[in-house]
């Protein structure tokens, strides 16, 4: 009998003792799958390899997780499970280079509720005597030893086409390392691809105005001092290790030791800038503390393009494209600044394919692949060639960290990260219907929804009332519905606000479902309920608790959705 039978045979009889002995079915996580055979063959498909000519009617073979074979006349084993690819189009697994997906959430700080407040606080602040007290600064942090598998947006990455992500924290001035993970495995050790990639900096101020830096000319010099502390203290330890017989052992910095590392190793570090002027001092700042720079966020690059391209530095573009404030007031005048900004932003992904500029793509706080992949699509309708668009989610974003010889494109011989979809990857109606990580399986399967057409609109901003059991608790939305009834927008609360990952309206009735960070994890709201006129009712369920909601709209957006 054939390996991989003898170890579903075994995994089912695993699965039916625990069913006997009562353990729960929320033991069982949702990125595992029972074994699977060791062999895959997608046949007769349309092939993207991204680093070769798009293979017409191809097939790809995978054997351990590794890809084998692939082109137009491949052997298939016989012991290979074989995916009819008739109708599908097979791409390298789609890779987001910068997120905090499953990245443990650092403790909420204390906030002052008023600017005496934040004076007191930054009077208490102790001088600072070693690496425990520099402010914000922890990178020897890595998501990688504490991944938190439970974050719920990494099913739906996974669910949306991506196979990979760079993960990161991101509050603090040097807020930790970068790990490039996959997105599914049995144990956390699984996930991990490599680690660290990268080191992120920040330019945000931890204390603002009042504390310690205060103000983005005392962050620059911050960091440019913790660089310069790094070069005494690898010059101390290297004299230290070369020959320590008489020589005072210099005290260990857990603050320094990481950026000692990273500049032997030659570590990345992300830097980020957004605009012309911030990109070409994120440059100047990389070339004083001597590592290789990797710039993010850049929506303004268009206009740097050939600065980065004559430093050779890459890029990692954010999509999350500058958007007018939705409670802007309308009668407000705005700075042609700002508007030529909002329009000219996608179009820095063409720019810098232009200069020769390496770039990929980041979501940047996107709440759902739809959304990456329909901003990345905006990306192309300003001039960016679709298979650059494609390379920026794939190849680039694993050589930038690193990676490229064993993610980011279909070859023999690296990891069998797959995305198979039903059509072209950017088109708005292509569905994904399965991804492979690490050789392994998963299947897309659409949540169901009722048919009947919307008979209300839901477009619109609605002021919600929560009945929880400290009070009512009042919350905004802001809901866009599509043709279909299709819902998207997002819900600001006191605490946070959450993007709509899915929503449907079907007659009065509708759905929507919101991501909540919460603490060290992450978990989903679900607001249901039917509207009559301008007013809404229903329950909002956030794992076993459930509540009521009412929700009405302003009379402005009534009027405006009654016009519609």
């Amino acid at each position: 009998m054939p390996d991989w039978r003898v170890h579903g045979l075994r995994s089912l009889v695993a699965l039916v003792l625990l069913v006997l002995l009562g353990v729960p079915a929320p033991l069982l996580h949702s990125a595992e799958r029972p074994n699977q055979p060791p062999y895959f063959a997608i046949r007769g498909a349309r092939i993207v390899p991204v680093s070769a000519p798009v293979i017409e009617n191809g097939t790809v073979v995978i054997a351990h997780g590794l890809i084998v074979a692939v082109g137009t006349d491949v052997a298939i084993p016989p012991e290979a499970w074989v995916i009819e690819g008739k109708g599908l189009t097979v791409y390298p697994g789609l890779i987001d280079a910068l997120t905090t997906l499953g990245a443990p959430a650092p403790p909420p700080g204390p906030t002052p509720a008023s600017p005496q407040q934040a004076m007191q606080q930054a009077a208490r602040q102790q001088i600072s005597r070693g690496p425990e007290d520099r402010p914000a600064t922890t990178p020897w942090e890595n998501p990688a030893s504490q991944l938190n598998t439970d974050d719920k947006r990494l099913d739906n990455w996974r669910r949306g086409g991506f196979t990979s992500v760079v993960t990161a924290p991101d509050r603090g001035i040097f807020p930790g390392q970068a790990a490039l993970i996959n997105l599914a495995g049995e144990r956390p050790n699984d996930w991990v691809v490599k680690t660290p990639v990268g080191l992120r900096v920040n330019f945000s101020s931890p204390g603002g105005f009042w504390g310690f830096p205060g103000s983005l000319m005392g962050t620059f010099a911050y960091i440019k001092q913790v660089y310069l502390d790094t070069e005494h203290y690898g010059q101390a330890w290297s004299l230290y290790e070369a020959g320590p017989r008489g020589r005072e052992r210099p005290p260990y910095d857990r603050a320094l030791e990481p950026l000692r590392e990273a500049k032997a190793k030659g570590w990345p570090v992300l830097i980020p800038a957004t605009w012309a002027k911030e990109i070409q001092r994120a440059l100047r700042l990389g070339e004083r503390i001597g590592a290789p720079t990797v710039i993010y966020g850049a929506h303004q690059g268009y206009a740097a393009a050939e600065a980065l391209a004559a430093k050779k530095v890459p890029v990692l573009v954010s999509l999350k494209w500058p958007e007018k404030a939705k409670d802007a007031d309308p009668e407000a005048e705005e700075p042609l600044r700002e508007m030529r900004f909002r329009d000219r932003a996608p179009s820095t992904p063409a720019a810098l394919a232009k200069a020769g500029v390496k770039f990929a793509f980041y979501s940047d706080g996107l709440a759902t692949p739809k959304d990456i992949l329909k901003n990345a699509k905006k990306a192309i309708d300003a001039g960016l060639p679709a298979e650059a668009a494609l390379r920026a989610l794939t190849l680039n974003a694993a050589e930038i960290y690193g990676v490229g010889d064993r993610l980011g494109s279909i070859e023999p011989g690296k990891i069998a990260n797959l995305t198979v979809t039903d059509g072209d990857l950017f088109e708005e109606k292509t569905k994904v219907k399965m991804v492979f990580i690490d050789g392994r399986k998963y299947e897309v399967r659409e949540p169901s929804r009722p048919t009947e057409p919307p008979s209300v609109n839901l477009t619109g901003k609605w002021s919600l009332t929560v009945n929880t059991p400290q009070g009512p608790e009042e919350r905004t939305a802001h809901l866009t519905m599509a043709e279909d009834g299709t819902l998207s927008g997002t819900v600001t609360g006191p605490r946070s606000t959450g993007t709509i990952t899915s929503g449907w309206v079907s007659g009065n009735k509708f759905s929507f479902t919101v991501y909540i960070p919460m603490g060290p994890r992450t978990t989903e709201a679900t607001y249901t309920g039917t509207v009559e006129g301008n007013k809404m009712s229903g329950t909002v369920s956030l794992e076993a608790f459930i509540s009521d909601f009412t929700g009405a709209r302003p009379q402005l957006e009534a009027a405006a959705a009654w016009l519609n």
